[in-house]
């Protein structure tokens, strides 16, 4: 590997490494000013990874949050910050919920329909954000928040019993599904299944390395995010740039929900996970917008919710998991900008000696030609 190589992976490892090792540092720190022992807690969570059924819980819990990831990531690459990747899963899951439970088709029509509907109405609404930004300059940070208040506001109507809610005790729902739009999962014995949707995000994940690093889009994307003027200047509509990144950040999104959903629930109710797009963003900061690093960074996020309520057996708050989830996200961007900051100066020392020898060879030149 080349020299310049190396360096590229040693900062974009260094990032995430030092963060994950501030983290545990601060946790411990937490633990031990709260009378506690700062290593047991995390040696108990690492325990419950040797369980097949907790590596299952792990594993669907994951898929969730990479697809969440990912649409924050894409983002993130535009320089966009789509905040309302929380409403955008929760409206798709809900959307693709009500047309399970009342439109009943052949497996191969109605899953492909439950995916579109969830893919468009995340879309749908991330396009607003992205509307609002390309023709009145809205802040996608603001418009995104304000439109996760109203997509909450939007699914209790839709839960009212004569729109399309259905009451199952106290518990507000959409109806069971057709079985025709369910997924079975993946069998692993005694631990449980595996989300067959965990294919899906595995699919999404290389096709947003196709998409980014492969194609012109991709690099039109890139180049926009890193300077809207500059890319401009070659050809690019910024604008047009930007609605994409949203609708495809959104369409992403509305995914977010479906593992669970076509794999397990098969309705959408008070139960239905939320917050996981808010997670997501941490999780796409780890994992530095990287496929894999976010696959990496999805698992330990689950890891830490699903071992966490050991701790509640050994006299520890599982909250501490919490804490940890926070102070990664603290530290991963104080340690981007030191590692960042770090490879600026290596970088310039690098080009200065570049140009100090490239200096001296030309005067050892110069002498030569003036002694011939």
């Amino acid at each position: 590997m080349k020299k310049f190589d190396k360096e590229r992976v040693l900062l974009a490892v260094a990032g995430p490494v030092i963060a994950l090792a501030v983290a545990f540092v601060l946790s411990a720190i937490v633990l031990l000013a709260s009378g506690k022992s700062p290593f047991e807690p995390f040696a108990l969570m690492f325990e419950q990874l040797g369980f097949s059924d907790i590596q299952v819980l792990i594993i669907n819990q994951a898929s969730m949050y990479y697809i969440a990831a990912l649409a924050v990531a894409i983002g993130f690459r535009m320089n966009l910050f789509n905040i309302g990747v929380d409403g955008q899963y929760q409206l798709g899951a809900m959307m693709a919920a009500i047309v399970g439970a009342h439109v009943n088709t052949p497996a191969a029509i109605q899953v492909p329909l439950l995916l579109l509907t969830a893919v468009l109405t995340g879309a749908f609404w991330s396009g607003i954000a992205g509307v609002l930004k390309v023709t009145r300059g809205v802040s996608e940070v603001v418009a995104t928040i304000m439109l996760n208040a109203i997509a909450t506001s939007v699914i209790a109507y839709l839960w009212l019993p004569d729109v399309f809610g259905v009451k199952v005790g106290n518990n507000n729902t959409t109806g069971e599904m057709y079985e025709s739009g369910w997924i079975p999962g993946i069998p692993m014995g005694a631990a449980g299944e595996i989300y067959g949707l965990v294919l899906l995000a595995v699919l999404l994940g290389i096709g947003y390395w196709v998409v980014l690093n492969r194609t012109r889009f991709g690099f039109d994307l890139r180049a926009s995010g890193a300077s809207q003027t500059a890319a401009a200047a070659s050809g690019v509509d910024p604008k047009r740039m930007v609605l994409s990144a949203m609708l495809i950040s959104g369409g992403i999104a509305g995914l977010a929900g479906l593992p669970i959903l076509l794999g397990d629930t098969h309705t959408y109710s008070l139960n239905f996970p939320t917050g996981i797009g808010f997670l997501g963003i941490g999780i796409a900061l780890l994992g530095r917008n990287s496929p894999v690093g976010i696959a990496f960074a999805a698992l330990l996020w689950a890891w830490l919710d699903k071992a966490s309520p050991e701790l509640d057996f050994h006299g520890y708050d599982k909250e501490i998991a919490v804490i940890m989830q926070g102070l990664i996200v603290l530290s991963v961007v104080v340690s981007y900008e030191a590692v960042r900051e770090w490879g600026l100066r290596r970088q310039q020392r690098r080009v200065g000696a570049e140009l100090a020898a490239g200096h001296v060879l030309g005067a050892q030149n110069t002498k030569e030609v003036a002694g011939r």
